[in-house]
């Protein structure tokens, strides 16, 4: 019985939180962020931590912050040596991150207003990236996860979190996207329709 009524605990959890973003539209909006700051089903930041390991003195990508739910909670275990770098084709939202971030005193932190398939980065810049329910409100899925792959370094990671809102992409279509880019899976956390995965790059040859 209580696992029944653990799972049924679970749907309605999910069911409630993709009544939130089931009218959403690509970018969000940024006058109504504040439904971003709602925590989606099982995309805990414990479970992006276990996937993502940040450590101190990496240089992490995120695209698409919103509010900086995960921005702020992972910005400070790359410590003082390490910087993360977010990245939205909306300025409001970045200057929103911005001073929440400058609240918590979070000081490295860095914005660029940028669309993800042409990110203003070198080859191989980065330790780790990832974005978390954004993949899916860019046109040209394919050229942003070439541009990600791009950007990280050959030992790089990136870990994409998907929920089940109207620009849900299954785990099946990141695979095949992430394979043309030229990463593989590694690993996944979550259900169908709220998981996490994580890639790296495929070997030279």
């Amino acid at each position: 019985m209580r696992a029944a009524g653990i799972m049924a605990a679970s749907a309605g959890a999910l069911a409630a939180g993709a009544a939130v973003l089931l009218t959403d539209r690509a970018p969000y909006p940024s006058g109504q962020r504040r439904l971003l700051d709602v925590p989606l089903p099982l995309l805990t930041r414990r479970r992006l931590d276990a996937l993502l390991q940040p450590r101190a003195g990496e240089h992490m990508l995120e695209i698409g912050p919103g509010t900086g739910l995960q921005s702020l909670h992972v910005a400070p275990q790359l410590g003082v040596g390490g910087q993360l770098s977010i990245v939205d084709v909306q300025e409001q939202m970045l200057a929103h991150v911005l001073g929440r971030a400058e609240e918590r005193s979070i000081a490295n932190i860095t914005a660029h207003q940028a669309d993800a398939r042409a990110l203003p980065f070198t080859d191989a810049q980065f330790d780790a990236a990832y974005l978390v329910t954004v993949l899916g409100e860019i046109p040209g899925r394919l050229a942003a996860m070439t541009e990600l792959r791009r950007v990280l370094k050959p030992g790089g990671r990136l870990v994409v979190g998907e929920f089940a809102d109207r620009h849900h992409v299954t785990l099946a279509t990141l695979v095949r996207l992430a394979n043309d880019a030229g990463l593989h899976l590694v690993r996944r956390s979550g259900v169908p329709l709220a998981y996490y995965a994580a890639f790296v790059p495929c070997p030279a040859g």
